[in-house]
Protein backbone atom coordinates (compact mmCIF):
# COMPACT_ATOMS: atom_id res chain seq x y z
CA UNK A 1 0.00 0.00 0.00
CA UNK A 2 1.19 3.00 -0.68
CA UNK A 3 1.68 5.72 1.84
CA UNK A 4 0.77 9.41 1.25
CA UNK A 5 3.82 12.07 1.00
CA UNK A 6 2.04 15.44 2.26
CA UNK A 7 0.43 15.72 5.14
CA UNK A 8 -0.82 19.22 7.11
CA UNK A 9 -2.48 20.19 10.22
CA UNK A 10 -6.07 21.27 10.28
CA UNK A 11 -5.38 24.81 9.66
CA UNK A 12 -3.02 24.02 6.88
CA UNK A 13 -0.46 26.42 9.17
CA UNK A 14 2.27 23.29 9.51
CA UNK A 15 3.13 21.61 6.36
CA UNK A 16 4.81 17.87 6.28
CA UNK A 17 6.06 15.74 3.11
CA UNK A 18 8.02 12.78 3.06
CA UNK A 19 10.34 11.96 0.59
CA UNK A 20 10.08 8.71 -1.62
CA UNK A 21 13.02 7.03 0.19
CA UNK A 22 11.25 7.83 3.30
CA UNK A 23 8.03 5.95 2.21
CA UNK A 24 9.92 3.77 0.76
CA UNK A 25 11.80 2.85 4.45
CA UNK A 26 8.04 3.01 5.46
CA UNK A 27 6.61 0.18 3.34
CA UNK A 28 9.49 -1.98 3.71
CA UNK A 29 8.59 -2.32 7.13
CA UNK A 30 5.02 -2.96 7.13
CA UNK A 31 4.06 -5.73 9.87
CA UNK A 32 1.70 -7.21 6.66
CA UNK A 33 2.04 -10.85 8.45
CA UNK A 34 1.91 -12.42 11.61
CA UNK A 35 5.24 -13.28 12.36
CA UNK A 36 6.55 -9.49 11.16
CA UNK A 37 8.24 -7.76 14.43
CA UNK A 38 8.07 -3.85 14.99
CA UNK A 39 10.60 -1.88 13.36
CA UNK A 40 11.64 1.71 13.70
CA UNK A 41 13.97 4.59 13.59
CA UNK A 42 15.02 8.19 13.80
CA UNK A 43 13.21 10.79 11.21
CA UNK A 44 16.13 13.15 9.44
CA UNK A 45 14.92 16.10 7.59
CA UNK A 46 15.19 19.41 7.18
CA UNK A 47 12.81 22.84 8.63
CA UNK A 48 11.47 25.66 6.63
CA UNK A 49 9.73 27.90 9.39
CA UNK A 50 7.16 25.86 10.46
CA UNK A 51 7.57 23.31 7.57
CA UNK A 52 9.17 20.13 7.54
CA UNK A 53 10.78 17.91 5.09
CA UNK A 54 11.80 14.62 6.28
CA UNK A 55 14.73 13.29 3.81
CA UNK A 56 14.97 10.32 5.94
CA UNK A 57 14.01 7.44 7.50
CA UNK A 58 16.66 5.05 9.17
CA UNK A 59 16.27 1.63 9.39
CA UNK A 60 16.07 -0.82 12.54
CA UNK A 61 19.90 -1.96 12.87
CA UNK A 62 21.41 -5.01 14.98
CA UNK A 63 21.30 -3.91 17.92
CA UNK A 64 17.89 -2.40 18.70
CA UNK A 65 14.99 -4.65 20.56
CA UNK A 66 12.21 -6.09 17.99
CA UNK A 67 8.81 -7.94 18.91
CA UNK A 68 5.44 -8.30 17.41
CA UNK A 69 4.61 -5.57 19.93
CA UNK A 70 7.55 -3.33 20.81
CA UNK A 71 10.20 -1.65 19.75
CA UNK A 72 12.68 -0.45 21.04
CA UNK A 73 15.85 1.72 19.39
CA UNK A 74 19.24 1.04 20.85
CA UNK A 75 21.05 4.66 20.03
CA UNK A 76 23.87 2.51 18.34
CA UNK A 77 23.71 3.46 14.42
CA UNK A 78 20.77 5.28 14.47
CA UNK A 79 22.56 8.60 16.10
CA UNK A 80 25.57 8.16 14.23
CA UNK A 81 23.93 8.53 11.06
CA UNK A 82 21.94 11.44 12.25
CA UNK A 83 25.31 12.96 13.01
CA UNK A 84 26.78 12.25 9.94
CA UNK A 85 23.71 13.78 7.80
CA UNK A 86 23.81 16.66 10.17
CA UNK A 87 27.75 17.36 9.69
CA UNK A 88 27.26 16.45 6.20
CA UNK A 89 25.11 19.27 5.71
CA UNK A 90 26.52 21.83 7.57
CA UNK A 91 23.30 21.11 9.99
CA UNK A 92 20.85 21.82 7.60
CA UNK A 93 19.91 17.67 7.79
CA UNK A 94 19.06 17.11 11.37
CA UNK A 95 16.90 14.79 13.43
CA UNK A 96 13.10 15.58 13.78
CA UNK A 97 11.77 12.45 15.28
CA UNK A 98 11.13 9.54 15.46
CA UNK A 99 8.92 6.44 13.22
CA UNK A 100 8.16 2.81 14.39
CA UNK A 101 5.03 0.64 12.69
CA UNK A 102 2.32 -1.09 14.84
CA UNK A 103 0.60 -4.81 13.47
CA UNK A 104 -2.60 -2.86 12.59
CA UNK A 105 -4.42 -1.45 9.62
CA UNK A 106 -5.21 2.56 11.32
CA UNK A 107 -2.37 3.03 13.74
CA UNK A 108 -3.23 5.02 17.20
CA UNK A 109 -0.42 5.67 19.82
CA UNK A 110 -0.58 3.57 23.09
CA UNK A 111 0.10 4.96 26.36
CA UNK A 112 4.02 3.77 26.14
CA UNK A 113 4.26 5.41 22.91
CA UNK A 114 2.89 8.66 24.61
CA UNK A 115 5.09 8.54 27.53
CA UNK A 116 8.47 7.83 24.72
CA UNK A 117 7.42 10.57 22.55
CA UNK A 118 6.54 13.27 25.77
CA UNK A 119 10.50 12.59 27.34
CA UNK A 120 12.15 12.50 23.37
CA UNK A 121 10.41 16.33 22.73
CA UNK A 122 11.44 17.53 25.93
CA UNK A 123 14.95 16.54 26.02
CA UNK A 124 14.75 17.96 22.52
CA UNK A 125 17.54 21.20 22.54
CA UNK A 126 15.90 23.54 20.01
CA UNK A 127 12.53 22.92 21.88
CA UNK A 128 10.67 22.59 18.48
CA UNK A 129 7.88 19.63 18.75
CA UNK A 130 9.03 16.12 18.14
CA UNK A 131 7.68 14.27 15.08
CA UNK A 132 6.13 11.03 15.79
CA UNK A 133 4.54 8.32 13.00
CA UNK A 134 3.31 5.11 13.26
CA UNK A 135 3.43 2.87 10.73
CA UNK A 136 0.82 0.81 9.67
CA UNK A 137 -0.30 -1.67 7.31
CA UNK A 138 -3.07 0.66 5.44
CA UNK A 139 -2.06 4.41 7.12
CA UNK A 140 0.13 6.64 8.94
CA UNK A 141 -0.46 7.94 11.95
CA UNK A 142 1.82 11.50 11.79
CA UNK A 143 1.86 13.64 15.17
CA UNK A 144 4.37 16.74 16.24
CA UNK A 145 4.52 16.15 20.23
CA UNK A 146 5.49 19.37 22.07
CA UNK A 147 6.74 18.94 25.73
CA UNK A 148 3.74 19.57 27.16
CA UNK A 149 1.80 16.45 25.78
CA UNK A 150 -0.85 15.82 23.35
CA UNK A 151 0.34 17.77 20.08
CA UNK A 152 -1.02 18.32 16.24
CA UNK A 153 -2.51 15.87 14.73
CA UNK A 154 -1.90 15.59 10.68
CA UNK A 155 -3.81 14.75 7.86
CA UNK A 156 -3.23 13.26 4.87
CA UNK A 157 -3.54 16.61 1.98
CA UNK A 158 -3.35 14.30 -1.32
Amino acid sequence: MPFLSSWASSDKSRLLHFSTNTLETFSQHVQGSDTDSEAGGLLLGSVHGTHLLIEQATVPTEWDKRFRYLFERMPFGHEAIALSRWTATQGTVRYLGEWHTHPEDYPHPSGLDRSEWNQLSARRRDKRPMLAVIVGRKSLYVELVPSSGCGTVLISVE
